[in-house]
Order: C-alpha cells, then sequence, then structure tokens
C-alpha cells in the first residue's frame, strides 16, 4: 500500500497534465486520472517489473483519454441527430397546421356559397355529429328534407374540390 501511495504522488500530477492537455476539462481529466490508479491497482500483480513502468501508466492514461473523446463524439453525433429529428418534425408540423388552415378556409368557403338552410344542416351533421333523424327534430322538418340538402350539400362541396383535396379532408377529419 505504501507502493502505490509512493507512485500516486510521483505520477499524479504528470497524469494530469498530460490528459488535461487532451480534454480540457477538470471533472473529467480527475476522472481519468482516478481511473487510470484504480486499473493499476487491480492490475498490480500482474505488471511486468523489467518493462517501462512509466510507459505502462500513461499507455493506460492514453487509452482512456481517447475512450472518453471517442464517447463524447458520439455523444455530440447523436444529440445532434436527435436535434436535425425534432427540427424537421416541428417543420412538419407547421407546415400541416398551414396546410390544415388553408384547407379549412377554403372548405369555409365554399360552405358559405351553400344556402342558410344547407349550411346549417352540413354543419349540424358534421360539426356536431348529429344523425339525420336529430337534425330533422331540432330543425323541425321531416329527415327527407334533410337528406336531400345533405346530398345537395356534399354535391357541391365534391364537384368544387379536387380529388387530391377531398383525400386531403378526409384525412385531416379522421386524424387531426
Amino acid at each position: 500500500m505504501v507502493a502505490f501511495d509512493t507512485i500516486y504522488d510521483l505520477y499524479c500530477h504528470r497524469l494530469y497534465g498530460f490528459v488535461f492537455r487532451y480534454i480540457k476539462q477538470e471533472v473529467d481529466t480527475e476522472d481519468i486520472v482516478q481511473e487510470v490508479f484504480i486499473k493499476i491497482w487491480e492490475v498490480r500483480n500482474q505488471i511486468d517489473v523489467y518493462s517501462s513502468f512509466e510507459s505502462f501508466l500513461f499507455t493506460i492514461a492514453y487509452n482512456s483519454t481517447i475512450s472518453l473523446l471517442r464517447k463524447r463524439v458520439n455523444e455530440t453525433k447523436y444529440i445532434g441527430h436527435l436535434k436535425l429529428l425534432q427540427q424537421v418534425n416541428s417543420a412538419d408540423d407547421i407546415i400541416n397546421e398551414i396546410y390544415f388552415k388553408e384547407l379549412n378556409e377554403e372548405v369555409q368557403s365554399l360552405l358559405d356559397q351553400l344556402t342558410t338552410r344547407q349550411k346549417q344542416i352540413f354543419q349540424l351533421s358534421r360539426n356536431e355529429g348529429l344523425t339525420h333523424a336529430e337534425i330533422a327534430k331540432k330543425l323541425n322538418i321531416s329527415v327527407n328534407t334533410v337528406k336531400n340538402h345533405m346530398v345537395t350539400a356534399l354535391s357541391f362541396l365534391k364537384s368544387k374540390l379536387d380529388n387530391e383535396l377531398i383525400v386531403s379532408i378526409l384525412f385531416v377529419s379522421l386524424f387531426l
């Protein structure tokens, strides 16, 4: 144990300086120096007394430093990748929101072209989710009149919207 303390005192500051040149962060440098001495302690019975101990010690420090630097590079790349994905998802959300607003404005414009009764029935059906019978009861009209107004309103909307827009409306209404 006394020998280990002597080795620690002899090499601690030199190892710290060596590692700090690469890492440039005190906490990480201290961790690596501590890790080096832990490894030395763990393999103390296997150290070749005829080879250069100093070379062995600095090789462990160098390898630990390189491992930490590689880990940091990979972490940085991964964080960059996550940020990029987040930006792409945010851009997609913004684009979808803009597209939805444009689509909604176009549908509202077309609904304004319907007769007052057709628009009222359409909105009760689509916005409030009422059945034809419920709409008929609420407006005090027949179910057939509700059906006729719905057929007319839907035919008008279908004739004014292209197929791509209809698919988009269905997607938006089903999934958003």
